[in-house]
């Protein structure tokens, strides 16, 4: 081989040692793209959830969790009925039924990409979901860090990680400016949860529970065995109410706050074992509205916390 074809085969040779290590780092690249993923979610049944893509077209089973998504840019396809807890922007929206009783074929007609499902109610939704290939977040929204975990995790859903913090910041802040004004004292208080069926007592893993819990009180029930098909509240007794004679007493209810009241006080009328209690004797027995302590307040926990600092303590919080 003379000198120019040995210099021509050195080229060659060069070329093609290049274009090798070319399409090697192109191959990497396509391997390392299709790899990536949008969201690697951590949900409150303890699965880790990865999504390939920012979904498009969201479900979700509670209307509690509507104004908390929309608030780190989220929307939806689909949701529930609700009537107070429904937001302008879901006004419109494709109903998938009532929440207690979400219709899957429903679900399906609204071709999700992504379906947030509601802890202890909606579970059973999940098998089904997945198995069409649909994903698939199970949430939680009682407790204020509840709700927190809840907007880091729709933050995630919607990318905007920064606007969620900022959110739960901006809260952290309105409910230690309310706790600062109230007196360092410890109250004894009774949450009683009204139904037709009859009185439940509340306790600390309820709403209002969590919030007495902020303020450093101490909720009478937090020793009694929970119900077994409700966690967060457990069987009245007037013995056992008696018995731990509560300085103050909350109600919640579903319905029309007026019904609630006049049956509350026709129940304490007529048996004179309610006079014995200080709360009863000393007229602190308060009413607490549904959309706030009994459906998740959400992003208005700084408003629920507010609403009852102002019922016991109205001057602190002029």
């Amino acid at each position: 081989m003379n000198r120019t074809w040995r210099v021509v085969f050195v080229l060659l040779m060069g070329l093609s040692l290049l274009l090798a290590a070319g399409c090697g780092e192109q191959q990497k690249k396509t391997a390392s793209d299709s790899s990536a993923v949008f969201a690697e979610i951590k949900d409150d049944a303890g699965r880790t959830v990865v999504l390939q893509k920012k979904p498009q077209r969201i479900v979700v089973t509670s209307a509690s969790f509507l104004e908390p998504l929309h608030a780190v840019g989220g929307d939806v396809v689909g949701r529930p009925d609700s009537k107070t807890k429904m937001p302008e922007y879901a006004k419109d929206k494709t109903s998938i039924g009532h929440v207690y009783q979400v219709d899957m074929e429903k679900v399906l007609a609204c071709e999700p990409d992504l379906v947030i499902i509601n802890q202890g109610m909606n579970e059973k939704l999940a098998e089904v979901l997945e198995s069409n290939g649909i994903p698939t977040i199970i949430v939680k929204m009682k407790s204020y860090e509840d709700v927190k975990r809840e907007l880091q995790m729709f933050a995630q859903v919607t990318g905007e990680v920064e606007t969620g913090k900022k959110l739960i910041a901006d809260m952290d802040r309105s409910i230690q400016e309310i706790l600062a004004k109230l007196p360092k004292e410890k109250k004894r208080v009774a949450i009683l949860h009204s139904t037709a069926q009859g009185l439940s007592v509340q306790l600390e893993g309820s709403i209002a529970g969590n919030i007495v819990q902020m303020f450093g009180w101490e909720n009478v029930a937090a020793d009694m065995a929970p119900m077994e098909k409700n966690p967060d509240a457990a069987p009245y007794s007037m013995e056992t109410l008696v018995e731990k004679n509560p300085e103050i007493i909350f109600v919640t209810s579903m319905g029309k706050m007026e019904s609630i009241k006049q049956s509350m006080q026709q129940t304490v009328e007529t048996n004179p074992a309610w006079q014995t209690i200080p709360a009863i004797r000393e007229n602190h027995l308060y009413y607490l509205p549904q959309d706030l302590f009994l459906l998740s307040p959400g992003i208005h926990y700084p408003e629920a916390v507010e609403m009852m600092a102002k019922l016991i303590y109205p001057e602190a919080m002029k």
